[in-house]
């Protein structure tokens, strides 16, 4: 049709969405249709997946509970890492309670110790869950090694034991297709990336996980719910910029990382943990001695933002649990102090923050002393 004849649209569909519903068969639904299947193509591509694998959620928290809860089913069995993140570890005990066995993973030196997990599989045994990189630490886990010992257990005429990885905390500095951690399902969060309120679990359609509510049967029946079109938009664009620059900034926050540690080694009673395989810009230290809580507070008067550990454990009066499984050091795991910088963050800006953390561990020296 000529253009001069065309007439202004009417936008008549405001209880499906403001903006149009995906979902919605007239040409505001198609066009927002065509961008959230863009996004998925797009995010298929670099996790080197099918695009159908990709199921949208609102966060890695949803996608972690839909993996585990998907799969539960009284008198089966299930593995987790005990410092992974909360969605996962919560999610476990949610599992328990509807009849599952579950167990946490054992861990030694910072690994999964795959000669005793060999001993704890049973036929029952379904889903093991833990994460890529630790969002406390940043230790990378030894999740290919894991799934050797499932496909040793396969190959002997067992059944399939699913193992899934929450990959959240690797974009920066992780190749994050599914096979490289040999993942069956995996979670991705846009949130770490700037692109809050979108995440996804990635999973083959022949893996058999079953929604956790009903309605609309969006994302393959597993995720009912419009679909938040412009944080997927902006999440698979974060995702693709930060594939494209992560072997500079993996190398460049090595070199931080360093610089970092040497700096701050003039602090008494500091500790350092440091896995075998580690994410370079996540640093976690333990200030024995000092509450480390009021210790953020003064920083965060000054201008820095760091935590104690996971944000979604802020409340938590035990520490750092994800330490506490590394260590069992409860001293330790009650003074942590997680700093994680990304692409945008400079040397300059790092070594304030480390002349402020001084400052700060003094005047509490100072005052405890009192």
């Amino acid at each position: 049709m000529d253009t001069m004849f065309r007439k202004k649209r009417i936008y008549l569909d405001f209880a499906s969405g403001v903006i149009g519903n995906p979902s919605s068969p007239h040409t505001e639904g198609r066009i927002q249709k065509n961008i959230l299947e863009h996004a998925r193509t797009k995010l298929a591509r670099l996790v080197e997946v099918k695009s159908d694998d990709i199921i949208f959620t609102s966060s890695a928290t949803e996608a972690n509970a839909l993996a585990i809860l998907g799969l539960a089913k009284p008198e089966t069995h299930m593995l987790y890492l005990p410092s992974a993140h909360a969605s996962i570890v919560e999610n476990m005990k949610q599992a328990k309670k509807l009849g599952v066995h579950i167990e946490p993973l054992p861990i030694i030196d910072g690994r999964v110790d795959t000669n005793t997990l060999q001993n704890m599989l049973r036929p029952e045994t379904v889903l093991i869950a833990m994460d890529a990189v630790c969002g406390e630490t940043g230790v990378i886990w030894n999740t290919r090694e894991v799934r050797t010992v499932l496909d040793a257990m396969t190959k002997k005429g067992n059944s399939q034991v699913f193992l899934h990885v929450d990959a959240s905390q690797a974009p920066f500095t992780e190749k994050i297709t599914r096979s490289h951690f040999g993942a069956d399902i995996m979670t991705l969060d846009g949130g770490k990336l700037g692109a809050r309120g979108a995440g996804c679990l990635i999973a083959h359609r022949t893996i058999p996980i079953m929604p956790l509510y009903l309605g609309g049967g969006q994302e393959r029946g597993l995720r009912s719910g419009t679909e938040n079109v412009v944080a997927i938009n902006k999440f698979s664009e974060a995702l693709t910029v930060v594939t494209i620059n992560r072997t500079s900034f993996r190398m460049r926050a090595n070199r931080t990382r360093i610089k970092l540690i040497e700096l701050l080694s003039s602090i008494p009673n500091l500790l350092v943990y440091e896995g075998k395989n580690q994410a370079p810009h996540i640093l976690n230290i333990s200030l024995i001695g000092r509450d480390t809580d009021y210790l953020v507070a003064l920083l965060d008067e000054v201008g820095f933002a760091v935590s104690t550990r996971s944000a979604c454990e802020t409340d938590s009066e035990e520490g750092s649990r994800a330490i506490f499984a590394l260590t069992r050091d409860t001293e330790r795991a009650r003074a942590t102090l997680r700093i994680s910088w990304g692409p945008s963050t400079s040397l300059r800006e790092l070594k304030k923050f480390v002349k402020a953390l001084k400052g700060a561990v003094a005047f509490i020296d100072t005052d405890s002393a009192k």
